[in-house]
C-alpha cells in the first residue's frame, strides 16, 4: 500500500507513467500506437485540464517496477467484464482491457480504454466517496454517469466524463459544467444511458438514467462489480457487457 501513496502523492508534482502493454492476439480496431497516443491527446487536452493530475503513457513489453499497468487481454477473467482496475499483487494500480470481450459485444476498445484510464487516475484504489447528504453517498465514478456518450480524438472514440462540480452537493453558478460534453445540468445526475453507485445509509446500490438502461444493467453479471467488491474490498470498477455508447 505503500507504493499506491508514493504514486499519489507523485502524480501532484510530476506525470505517473502507465506502461500499455498489448498483449491480445485480437485486432484493437486501431494500432496500439495510434489508441495509445489517442488517449494520451485526450487525457491532455480534456482531461487533465479539469482535473489536474498529469499521466504518462507510453508503450512496452513489460512495466517498470515503479510504473502503473494498462494492459490489453483477449477474454475477460473475470465474467461479463469489458474492462476494470484492480492492484497488481505488489500494490500498484493496472488496468484491464478485454478486447475479444470488448469487440463480441459490439463496443469499442477506445472507448473501455479510455473509460479505465480515466477512473484510474482519479480513484486509484477504488475507496472514494462524495457525500451528498447526511445519508447519501456516491461513488467517485468519473464515466459511468455518461458512460454511453462519446466524442471523437483524431478519429477515434473516447467516453465522455463528469467534472469535479459533478460530486460537490451545492448550487453551482449558470454555466457551470458537470460533464465534458455539457449534458448533464446538476451534480448526481445521469444521461440516459448511465448510471451512479450509491451508498445509502450503509447499503450499496445502482440508479440508473432510464428504464432501458436498467433493462439492460440487469441482463449483466453483476460478480466483481465495485459496488459488490466494496463490501469486502473496495478495489474492482469494471466496465460491463451491454453497456452501449453512443456517439456524440
Amino acid at each position: 500500500m505503500k507504493k499506491i501513496v508514493r504514486a499519489a502523492q507523485a502524480r501532484r508534482i510530476n506525470p505517473v507513467r502507465i506502461a500499455c502493454i498489448n498483449k491480445a492476439e485480437t485486432d484493437l480496431g486501431v494500432p496500439l500506437a495510434r489508441l495509445t497516443a489517442a488517449l494520451q491527446k485526450c487525457y491532455d487536452k480534456y482531461f487533465l485540464p479539469v482535473w489536474g493530475y498529469p499521466v504518462k503513457l507510453y508503450n512496452t513489453r513489460k512495466a517498470k517496477p515503479s510504473d502503473w499497468q494498462f494492459i490489453y487481454f483477449d477474454n475477460a477473467d473475470q465474467a461479463g467484464a469489458l474492462g476494470y482496475h484492480d492492484l497488481t499483487e505488489k500494490g500498484q494500480p493496472i488496468s484491464k482491457i478485454f478486447v475479444k470481450t470488448t469487440l463480441d459485444d459490439n463496443q469499442l476498445v477506445s472507448v473501455t480504454a479510455c473509460h479505465e484510464l480515466f477512473e484510474m487516475v482519479i480513484d486509484p484504489i477504488a475507496n472514494l466517496w462524495a457525500q451528498a447528504t447526511n445519508r447519501t453517498e456516491y461513488a467517485y465514478e468519473m464515466c459511468d454517469p455518461v458512460e454511453e456518450d462519446t466524442f471523437k480524438v483524431d478519429g477515434i472514440e473516447m467516453s465522455n466524463f463528469v467534472h469535479p462540480s459533478w460530486f460537490e452537493p451545492f448550487k453551482h453558478p449558470p454555466g457551470t459544467k458537470f460533464d465534458h460534453l455539457g449534458r448533464l445540468k446538476k451534480p448526481f445526475s445521469m444521461t440516459k444511458g448511465g448510471y451512479v453507485i450509491i451508498r445509502r445509509n450503509g447499503r450499496v446500490k445502482e440508479e440508473f438514467g432510464s428504464p432501458a438502461k436498467a433493462k439492460r444493467f440487469a441482463k449483466e453479471d453483476r460478480r466483481g462489480h465495485r459496488s459488490e467488491f466494496r463490501k469486502s474490498r473496495g478495489l474492482h470498477i469494471r466496465l460491463k457487457k451491454g453497456q452501449k455508447p453512443r456517439t456524440a
